[in-house]
């Protein structure tokens, strides 16, 4: 669409000017047109020449001005003459002269044009007609007066988006875990624990620290803590599952020395070979043919030893480099803590907990913080920023968080959310804003539009009528 789209509004059905005896009503508002072009301003006038007097000594001069509230610009004059009048300009002006000179006593209608620099001013302006009545010798008769023919937009047509936030369903109970793996060196078929051994200082503090951080935390309680050991598939699977069993127990007993939880907080597991784990490196490595061990070392109709014998017997050198390189890795402890936290009620609350801990809080909470907020604030997408980051997977998350990025020009980054925001109509509604606002796809954006207000979305349907409004 032309973004200089002229809104003109007629002052009256026949914007006009009355000069008593000697003139009638001589410029039309519908010969009225005003147009900009990049840098111009083009002006065009209709005069019926039969509407003037045709008193062979009288003339009516039509002065177009084009007023602002700060500014204004005279145009060049229009001089609607009798005939001895017409004549002696004719005789007497400059060639060319500086008015635009026409005879009355004639049945058509003259046009008039006149082309000036545009200036920003003009972008909210008037155009008014000055008129005056003079006679043989050039006195005025004291016929003078203005009209309004018309008044001027050029303002940029721009299209208003009003953004949506979909306020998340609250959470009964906040339940929420850390986890992290140990790798506890045992001496060779042994499931004592000795804390001073090799690597085992540093993997047991960050255990003590896991408990600690979440023991600590005043707004959390504590409701399970499991451990699950695992062994590596080298050796017969029933020693294995012998480590795997009692190296977990191990680490429970040195958790439980430590601390005292309520029964029923432990929870323990074993798996005596990690074959997933080994096929998930294998997935990950360039090794020699890769296809093949993988294919072998995730074939469960096998029997555990029966595996490990033919990767051993099949691809001697792959399983050295394992054997030293891999199978270390494959012999950890997962641990994972869960607990509940409490609901935090104000809006400052919730504000520190988000500087500090924002895991600890609910989508819900998030998002009751967010509409305390101005929405054009930093602060607002601040906040709708750590709520996609908490919940990544959260539909409602990725759509508020798609309104931000679209209200900020972040088209690309809104294109990721709205992949995860889901079908929803508000949904919807976003991507047909994307579409305005990024490519002006307004026939694809009318569609999606159309379908958001189907199915309720108020906003989609003044986004409809504002297009039309508009001519998009």
């Amino acid at each position: 669409m032309n973004a200089y789209k002229l809104i003109i509004t007629a002052a009256a059905a026949a914007a006009a000017i009355s000069t008593g005896a000697y003139t009638k009503p001589a410029v039309s508002g519908s010969g009225t047109r005003v147009e900009r072009s990049e840098s111009s301003l083009i002006v065009n006038l209709a005069v019926n020449l039969a509407d003037f007097s045709n008193q062979t000594n009288r003339e009516v001069i039509l002065t177009p001005v084009i007023k602002s509230s700060t500014d204004s610009l005279v145009l060049q004059p229009i001089i609607v003459a009798g005939r001895t009048r017409y004549y002696r300009h004719l005789r007497n002006d400059s060639n060319p002269a500086p008015y635009t000179l026409l005879r009355s006593n004639r049945t058509d209608t003259a046009d008039y044009t006149q082309v000036v620099d545009y200036a920003p001013w003009m972008e909210t302006s008037e155009l008014i007609l000055r008129y005056s009545v003079e006679g043989c010798c050039g006195d005025n008769l004291g016929e003078n007066g203005s009209t309004l023919l018309a008044t001027l937009d050029f303002a940029p047509r721009v299209f208003v988006s009003t953004y949506i936030y979909v306020k998340p369903e609250a959470e009964a109970v906040k339940t929420r875990s850390v986890s992290g793996s140990a790798f506890i060196d045992f001496k060779i078929g042994k499931t004592v624990i000795d804390p001073d051994y090799r690597n085992n200082p540093r993997e047991l503090a960050e255990i003590r620290a896991s408990i600690d951080e979440v023991k600590s935390d005043k707004d959390v309680t504590i409701t399970s803590l499991s451990v699950v050991g695992y062994a590596s598939p080298d050796g017969s699977y029933a020693g294995n599952e012998r480590l795997a069993k009692g190296r977990t127990q191990s680490l429970v007993d040195y958790v439980n020395n430590l601390y005292h939880f309520p029964a029923g907080i432990m929870h323990t597991a074993w798996h005596a070979e990690d074959w997933e784990g080994l096929v998930a490196y294998l997935r990950s490595s360039s090794i020699e043919n890769k296809d093949a061990i993988i294919e072998l070392a995730a074939d469960n109709s096998l029997a555990p030893d029966t595996r490990e014998a033919r990767l051993k017997s099949r691809f001697p050198k792959q399983y050295a480099f394992l054997l030293e390189n891999v199978f270390p890795s494959l012999r950890h402890s997962d641990y994972k803590i869960d607990f509940n936290v409490r609901a935090y009620v104000s809006t400052e609350e919730i504000a520190a907990v988000m500087a500090s801990a924002p895991q600890k809080l609910s989508l819900e909470e998030l998002f009751r913080y967010a509409r305390s907020l101005d929405e054009n604030s930093p602060e607002f997408r601040e906040v709708m920023e750590v709520a996609v980051r908490m919940f990544p997977d959260s539909p409602v998350a990725n759509l508020n968080a798609a309104s931000t990025a679209v209200a900020h020009g972040e088209f690309d980054l809104a294109r990721a959310y709205l992949a995860k925001a889901g079908n929803s109509p508000q949904a919807t509604y976003i991507n047909a804003l994307l579409l305005i606002q990024d490519t002006q796809d307004y026939p694809a954006a009318r569609a999606l539009l159309r379908t958001a207000a189907d199915a309720g979305v108020a906003e989609a349907t003044a986004a409809l009528q504002q297009l039309d409004d508009l001519g998009f």
